[in-house]
């Protein structure tokens, strides 16, 4: 279907990113958008323009006589759309018709050029998803010809033919079209449900207003909001309106899609609410790289040594009370993480015995990928981790053994959980079957965008 495949392609990304009023998105599709879907467009159009036409009731002869007219194929050669300012999308289409023409002594074969023009108003529906309108079709027609070796039709007969096709095509035609855009319709109400991103949390999308529509491009202003245990996550500030920046990205591309610091705000306060960022690190007592035992332990502090005469497990238990933060700067994307440690022994009995606790602080630097339909996202530490003891049951600690200590059994099970978590991704606006194409994440001041080209299969 050329408006599944084609409007729905420009309107897969405008599908809302949903939202309670809070983090801002801006999905853009722009001119260039434009070519790739008249090119995949020519084949769905030339089969849903193939109707079926009524008996032909021929007076040429003495009698009365229905004839059978059949569509052999339609070949739609050009396919243009265009935007069209403060209103939607322009179709033009050239198709060339071939019809056989089932009468006696032998059939006829006919072509009839139509130019086929619509009118594609987008609109927000009342469940906050896009809904495209047909306001507007045409169909021209131009002269009937049959191919050589057909010369000996009359040119009366031909007139009449040519008349009863033009009447039934005038309506079928546009009819079809209305059509594809009410399928199109009931495929993009299905974009409103919500998309996974952990075990227990989702994104959803939804329209915030009408589309702005200009010569260039189409734009779609839409909220996010993600829900955890069923319970929409809110900032602790109201969000600010977000406005993405005409010239922003790679200029000429398809896509252009801003995602506001807000966004990142929530995503962050999510995975904090829902304790995804807590980790336990586990020692082993037979293991060179990973030193986490009293026995190590008690080489830096020794009271550790003096408790824990045995060689037992220690246990760090990472837990973050406080909200990541990110911060986006132009070409430059940063997290800091504020995580409480808990050092924990193994005693005797099995149970466990808090030996100290530190508060640390680290600064990681973010790097933002797209893979098909979701923003991924990878980190490495940024500078020294700064610690600090919250509160000790073994005596003055000497924090600069310590800290060479924390960074070698902290900083890669830290990185590696949340490079881990990061990689799962949150799911951009999309509909069935559409990827990003060769995307691109361009970090600016408080926003992040991502320029992309489009792959849609039907």
């Amino acid at each position: 279907m050329v408006w599944a495949c084609g409007l729905g392609l420009l309107l897969a990304l405008l599908l809302p990113m949903v939202g309670t009023s809070m983090p801002g998105t801006v999905v853009r599709i722009n001119k260039a958008a434009l070519s790739y879907v008249s090119e995949i467009g020519k084949a769905p159009l030339q089969r849903a323009l193939q109707v079926t036409l009524p008996y032909f009731l021929d007076r040429s002869g003495e009698t009365l006589q229905t004839t059978r007219i059949q569509i052999l194929n339609v070949h739609v050669p050009r396919l243009h759309l265009k935007f069209v300012a403060d209103f939607g999308v322009r179709l033009l289409a050239a198709a060339n018709f071939n019809f056989k023409v089932f009468r006696a002594p032998e059939p006829l074969e006919l072509t009839l050029p139509v130019v086929l023009l619509a009118d594609a108003r987008v609109a927000q529906g009342p469940i906050q998803t896009p809904v495209i309108r047909i306001p507007a079709c045409y169909s021209l027609f131009g002269n009937a010809s049959v191919p050589d070796g057909g010369n000996s039709t009359s040119p009366a007969l031909l007139v009449l033919l040519q008349k009863h096709i033009k009447a039934v095509l005038s309506n079928k035609l546009c009819l079809s079209v209305s059509n594809l855009a009410q399928g199109l319709n009931v495929h993009l109400g299905t974009l409103i449900g919500l998309n996974p991103v952990g075990p227990e949390s989702q994104i959803r999308y939804s329209m915030v207003s009408v589309p702005t529509v200009t010569n260039d491009y189409i734009s779609l202003d839409i909220n996010a909001v993600l829900f955890l245990l069923g319970k929409p996550i809110v900032l602790p500030v109201d969000a600010t309106a977000f406005v993405l920046p005409r010239h922003v990205g790679t200029k000429g591309t398809m896509a252009t899609v801003g995602l506001s610091q807000d966004l990142f705000d929530s995503a962050l306060l999510l995975l904090q609410k829902a304790g995804a960022l807590n980790l336990d690190i586990t020692g082993q007592l037979n293991s060179d790289d990973n030193p986490l035992n009293t026995s190590a332990l008690g080489r830096l502090i020794p009271e550790v040594a003096r408790q824990f005469p045995k060689p037992m497990p220690v246990v760090l238990k990472v837990r973050l009370g406080a909200t990541p933060i990110a911060t986006l700067h132009t070409n430059n994307a940063t997290l800091q993480l504020q995580p409480f440690i808990e050092v924990l022994a193994v005693a005797s009995n099995s149970a466990f015995q808090s030996l100290f606790s530190l508060d640390v602080v680290v600064n990681l630097s973010l790097q933002l990928s797209v893979s098909k339909v979701k923003l991924q996202g990878t980190t490495s530490v940024l500078g020294d981790v700064q610690i600090t003891v919250a509160s000790s049951n073994v005596g003055t600690i000497d924090m600069d053994q310590v800290h060479t200590l924390m960074g070698t059994v902290f900083e890669k099970p830290l990185l590696d959980h949340l490079n881990a978590l990061l990689g799962v991704g949150i799911a951009l606006p999309s509909v069935v079957n559409l990827h990003y194409a060769s995307p691109k994440v361009f970090v600016y001041e408080g926003y992040a965008v991502v320029s992309s080209g489009l792959l849609y299969q039907c």
